[in-house]
């Protein structure tokens, strides 16, 4: 449902579930998911709750900006890699480092690095993610 979505569509997914569950409307499942994450987030409500004028903002690194949208949507695919299990063996992973930092939302932040370093080296190599090597660097995260 995501992938096929360009950045204004996902983007607009996030503003619409934000304003949803402020105003006690009914929500779908990823919509509750979405509204979760951004209730983690209240750095982010003033930018969701300008609505459309939220959509077209770019976020440039060069300039000291992060990516809200790209922040939070690392959070839904650590939580969507949990209900799956892919790759096999991350539940046991971020379970493993749960037990060490005691903090769901801290947990997800240092699984956001593995993933983010995964996905930078594949953009970089033009292949897939190396899953293996993701799985490898979240374990390493539970052991030290």
């Amino acid at each position: 449902m995501i992938l096929g979505q360009n950045r204004e569509q996902l983007r607009r997914m996030y503003v619409d579930a934000w304003r949803k569950q402020q105003a006690g409307e009914p929500v779908s499942p990823l919509e509750a998911m979405i509204a979760e994450v951004v209730a983690m987030h209240p750095e982010y409500h003033a930018l969701l709750n300008r609505g459309n004028n939220a959509l077209d903002k770019d976020f440039l690194p060069e300039q000291g900006e992060s990516n809200p949208f790209m922040h939070m949507g690392m959070h839904i695919a650590i939580r969507e890699q949990l209900s799956t299990d892919r790759p096999t063996g991350i539940v046991d992973a971020i379970r493993a480092l749960l037990a060490r930092v005691q903090d769901a939302h801290e947990v997800e932040h240092k699984v956001m690095e593995c993933l983010g370093q995964s996905l930078w080296e594949a953009q970089r190599a033009g292949r897939a993610p190396d899953e293996a090597a993701y799985l490898r660097c979240v374990q390493g995260l539970a052991r030290r």
